[in-house]
């Protein structure tokens, strides 16, 4: 199995033409690698942060990994594993979920070296409101500093002996969350007692120029992260980003949890699952 992957990367490689040097990237922004054959992945890992591990979407107030849109086993959700499973994926094939809610981009490489260690074939990668959602403007992760860490793990996972294929979300809206919710006082006392990503959140029935402005400042730096997945991930031929598919959904309220107002809802999981799947190598 891993002599026949090495094989197809090569082939990749060269139908890409471009040149690998041991450590290095290569280019190649208009073409993708040809994809195993939804039969053969038979290891799926999922990274990234508490939208990844579907938190709030069940009666603990944390993780309800079943429900991800990347590797749950939740029907309902239709999840990126389970669609491979039902396009002739062996049922055996395996899914890991190594995000961590609460992660960051810097979290990002120790992630992918449980999944290079684990032998993942197909790796989702969801990463960035955490860097953004922070308790004050100034304390958002530099934009060059989340690029430089995406850019780490690809290159951790271009390493990998498993050569695996490698799909990237982008960062839902955050301001389009507030902006869904900010009239609810539900949401409002939520966001006040969980101390939800306060960079956003603080002050939400605050019109005042400055508490705008912090808001748009930090939709501003989302926009700037997402621009830099797309380059990271198009830096290799087997990465594929969503196209602006996540970034430019315009969530629902049934999209979003109950439970703290931002997280996606268990809909709101299908709904990412749906929309991501669309763009992944083996429908697009």
């Amino acid at each position: 199995m891993r002599t026949s992957t090495r094989a197809r990367r090569a082939l990749a490689t060269l139908a890409a033409s471009a040149v690998i040097v041991t450590g290095s990237l290569f280019t190649a922004t208009t073409a993708y690698a040809a994809p195993l054959p939804p039969d053969n992945v038979r290891v799926v890992a999922a990274l990234g942060d508490s939208i990844t591990q579907a938190s709030m979407t069940c009666s603990s107030l944390i993780n309800c990994p079943a429900n991800s849109w990347a590797t749950g086993s939740s029907a309902s959700v239709g999840s990126h594993l389970l669609r491979l499973r039902a396009t002739a994926a062996p049922d055996n094939a395996v899914g890991y979920n190594n995000a961590v809610a609460g992660a960051a981009s810097g979290a990002l490489n120790a992630q992918v070296a449980k999944a290079v260690a684990q032998g993942a074939q197909y790796v989702t990668i969801e990463i960035g409101a955490n860097d953004a959602c922070t308790k004050t403007v100034g304390a958002m992760t530099p934009t060059a500093t989340f690029k430089t860490n995406v850019q780490t793990a690809l290159a951790t996972l271009s390493k990998s002996a498993a050569a695996p294929q490698v799909f990237v979300a982008g960062i839902p809206n955050l301001q389009r969350m507030y902006e869904l919710n900010r009239s609810s006082i539900s949401a409002r006392l939520a966001w006040a007692l969980l101390g939800t990503c306060k960079s956003m959140l603080a002050n939400p029935s605050s019109t005042k120029a400055a508490d705008v402005q912090r808001r748009a400042a930090v939709q501003q730096r989302v926009d700037e992260y997402n621009q830099a997945l797309v380059e990271a991930c198009s830096a290799y031929a087997w990465c594929r980003h969503d196209g602006g598919t996540v970034a430019g959904y315009a969530f629902t309220r049934a999209d979003i949890s109950t439970r703290d107002y931002f997280h996606p809802s268990l809909s709101g999981q299908a709904t990412l699952a749906s929309l991501t799947w669309a763009k992944t190598q083996w429908v697009s």
